[in-house]
């Protein structure tokens, strides 16, 4: 391991190297810190041991033990702001370029982005984050740890935030602006919205026109995308038949509950056949997730968006909703769909029909139907 270090190091010269240990390192028990402590006393740079084992635990563990790694950056070089009003962004993975259609909002409104973690992050910035005044944070699941960490030892207060959607970038920029409680900031920021928004509302006026009364199912692996889609949905007159994730707490789900309408079924962790049935049974014309739901979508005869990291297109910032609601409309509005499909029966055995009797039964008294 040392000498495989000491070769990285020569080769490539990098500012910080992560070691990532596997479950064979924590069967045999590799003492990892050892070899990366002795690593940082030669080279000279970080070398940093992150506790990945894949038996450990969930994905959530997997978050913690980025974040832990992640924080031994943190503080380690000195820095001063060229302003006053400086941030980190946390959980803002510049996926397909999103960042660089979020950072240049704040530059306009005078703020300086020190940090961001960890897309089109770099290793001398996280080193110099603790100089922020707060801390921004997109993805709860996988940042807040992070952030409460930096707010324990730093003093840096966080606020969780979305860059999706009209109405969550707005509430993000003003969020920005009434922290350094700033009257030309936050008379920037209104300016920012303001133009922004007449900017992209024709093109959005026009994709509603296509989308609007269609229903959409929402299945993501956190719940901080599923909250924002929600509301992106509402803004193109849409409406949400099926909401999920697969590491959603009672905290998330009871905030959801509180979002969506009488009937909607909010589920936990489903499994694809549970996915399957309810898709059938709400009527979904269209379904958001990861890619390996995708396949799922199309056997169904459903429309399809691919909103996680494997995306192509940008969906944040003003422009990245109008992207968002073409690839809705290209997808809702295919001629594939109006091709004859063997559709597979939807409702298959008696979890079928249970499915299909308690959302029947929540429908008829009101409520949401947990699955």
């Amino acid at each position: 391991m040392e000498t495989l270090i000491r070769d990285l190091a020569e080769r490539f010269h990098p500012p910080a190297i992560f070691v990532y240990s596997t479950c064979i390192v924590g069967i045999i028990g590799d003492d990892l810190k050892a070899v990366c402590r002795s690593a940082t006393a030669e080279l000279g740079l970080p070398v940093i041991p992150v506790r990945s084992e894949g038996f450990r635990g969930n994905k959530n563990e997997g978050y913690k033990a980025a974040c832990n790694a992640l924080f031994e950056l943190v503080g380690t070089k000195e820095y001063r702001p060229a302003i006053p009003y400086a941030i980190n962004l946390l959980g803002e993975y510049n996926v397909a370029g999103d960042l660089w259609a979020i950072k240049p909002l704040f530059e306009e409104m005078g703020i300086e982005v020190v940090a961001t973690f960890t897309g089109d992050g770099r290793v001398a910035e996280i080193q110099r984050s603790h100089t922020a005044r707060l801390n921004l944070v997109q993805c709860s699941g996988s940042m807040t740890y992070l952030a409460k960490k930096m707010e324990e030892r730093y003093g840096i207060p966080y606020q969780h935030i979305s860059f999706f959607g009209l109405g969550d970038l707005a509430s993000a920029l003003r969020c920005a602006a009434r922290f350094f409680a700033d009257q030309s900031m936050l008379a920037k920021a209104e300016e920012i919205i303001e133009r922004e928004t007449a900017r992209v509302m024709p093109k959005i006026v026009y994709y509603r026109s296509r989308v609007q009364g269609k229903k959409a199912a929402i299945y993501m692996g956190g719940a901080a995308k599923a909250v924002s889609l929600v509301r992106a949905f509402e803004e193109l007159g849409m409406e949400v038949v099926i909401i999920g994730t697969q590491t959603g707490d009672r905290d998330d789900y009871r905030k959801i509950s509180c979002m969506v309408r009488d009937g909607t079924v909010i589920v936990d962790d489903a499994n694809p056949l549970e996915l399957r049935e309810l898709l059938a049974v709400q009527k979904a014309d269209l379904l958001v997730a990861g890619v390996k739901e995708r396949f799922l979508a199309y056997k169904l005869g459903i429309a399809f968006c691919d909103f996680n990291h494997d995306r192509t297109t940008s969906f944040e910032g003003y422009d990245g909703l109008i992207n968002f609601a073409r690839e809705l409309d290209a997808s809702l509005n295919s001629p594939v769909w109006r091709l004859p499909l063997h559709r597979p029966s939807p409702i298959a055995g008696s979890r079928g029909l249970e499915i299909e009797k308690g959302i029947e039964k929540a429908a008829e008294g009101g409520v949401q139907a947990d699955v």
